[in-house]
């Protein structure tokens, strides 16, 4: 029984309109209420009372001061705490920093009848690959303080870790932590890799043989070591954030991850720059985007690399045409008429100075190079993601960048 306080958003669920893009989930969402395994209400008082066990997986945006919103997880405990009708085991969900499972408890035990247990169940999934994820977990982390809670959450997780993947069972602050751990540390590999492939560019280096060289070193592996336009999405950039403002109020100085963030915003920029470095002054040419959404199979554009990009042709003067095989909706609502968007690919191209490929879709990765170049009215590619091969581009009379390829580029 999943509760939400939006009614708007309730109603739409239960015809199987769903707020976000995840390839699977409408078909996922639509044959469990069909089958009665899967229930919206707003009804939250009646949700709570039925539950033997809870989950609190409201949103946790960033502060003014970078730290984690914790109003509306406490707001949910509050009312779980009024309507609980019997044991219960609390989970937080949401993204929080080490300490809130003790807040969460506070909150509910001032109008508690019956005993509860808390637990921390930090999320891993990966945007555009959620329900895979979630089915066939590398691990589950699960933070507890009682043999109840315990025995619940493997219970509950015993059908996805029959393969043998673990369930990992630690004190609640370890799992909470674990969470923002994991995320910084993708995160540095990504500013890590960027900054690398940037010094490649100057020494002659191509760095995509530079990550094929790390990454079979089995101390690294080959995961999150592909150079582009910077990180963004929902979670990297505000766990680390909100990491790195946890870390201050403990006076604790976190300098890798605060260099990882100016790393990250620095490389949001480069796009930028290396469109103006092979076609000089932007204004008043039209530029193509493919690609809108911070990563492919999801139309979450929250802190997108391209949103950057825009803003920069935009302020510089230029015309900006755009697509996404997904986020075109939410690129409208966030851009509005600012930018043109394109019905395809191709014709976000039409007539433009310039193309700038910004999300590595599959459908941009092997395109028709001879239509590319007869539509464009100027052959300029500026590939964000390193989607083609540098001296084919070059052959076919392309003025062609990369990120981190200057051997070839």
């Amino acid at each position: 029984m999943c509760a939400d306080v939006d009614k708007g958003k309730i109603e739409r669920l239960k015809e199987n309109v769903l707020p976000i893009y995840e390839p699977g989930l409408e078909d996922f969402v639509e044959r469990n209420q069909k089958q009665g395994r899967l229930c919206f209400t707003t009804d939250i008082a009646k949700a709570v009372a039925s539950a033997d066990v809870v989950f609190i997986a409201v949103g946790t945006p960033p502060d003014e001061d970078g730290s984690a919103d914790l109003r509306h997880v406490l707001d949910v405990a509050r009312v779980i705490g009024k309507h609980m009708s019997r044991e219960l085991v609390v989970v937080t969900k949401s993204t929080v920093p080490v300490g809130t499972a003790s807040k969460v408890a506070a909150a509910i035990g001032e109008t508690a009848e019956y005993p509860f247990h808390m637990c921390s169940n930090p999320e891993f999934l990966k945007e555009g690959a959620a329900i895979e994820d979630f089915m066939r977990p590398d691990r589950v982390v699960v933070g507890v303080e009682t043999d109840h809670a315990r025995s619940v959450m493997a219970e509950l997780y015993a059908p996805f870790v029959r393969t043998g993947k673990p369930i990992i069972f630690m004190d609640i602050p370890s799992a909470e932590m674990t969470k923002y751990a994991a995320n910084a540390m993708l995160a540095t590999r990504i500013s890590f890799m960027n900054e690398i492939a940037t010094l490649c560019e100057r020494v002659g280096a191509d760095v995509d043989n530079v990550r094929k060289g790390i990454g079979s070193d089995g101390r690294i592996g080959p995961a999150f070591l592909f150079p582009g336009p910077g990180y963004g999405g929902s979670c990297f950039p505000k766990d680390v954030k909100a990491l790195v403002r946890t870390a201050r109020e403990y006076d604790v100085d976190l300098r890798v991850l605060c260099a990882v963030e100016d790393a990250n915003e620095a490389q949001k920029r480069r796009l930028f720059q290396k469109l103006t470095a092979l076609v000089g002054p932007v204004k008043g040419r039209r530029v193509a985007l493919w690609g809108l959404a911070f990563k492919p199979n999801t139309d979450d554009m929250r802190e997108a690399p391209a949103l950057v990009l825009v803003d920069e042709l935009l302020d510089a003067g230029a015309e900006v045409v755009a697509h996404d095989p997904v986020a075109m909706n939410e690129a409208k609502r966030r851009l509005g008429d600012r930018v043109t968007f394109a019905e395809n690919g191709y014709d976000a191209i039409d007539g433009a100075d310039a193309l700038v490929v910004v999300t590595d879709w599959n459908e941009y990765r092997h395109p028709d190079y001879g239509r590319i170049r007869r539509l464009l009215r100027t052959p300029v590619v500026v590939d964000g993601r390193n989607l083609y091969d540098a001296r084919k581009m070059r052959a076919l009379g392309f003025t062609y960048d990369s990120i981190g390829r200057g051997a070839t580029a």
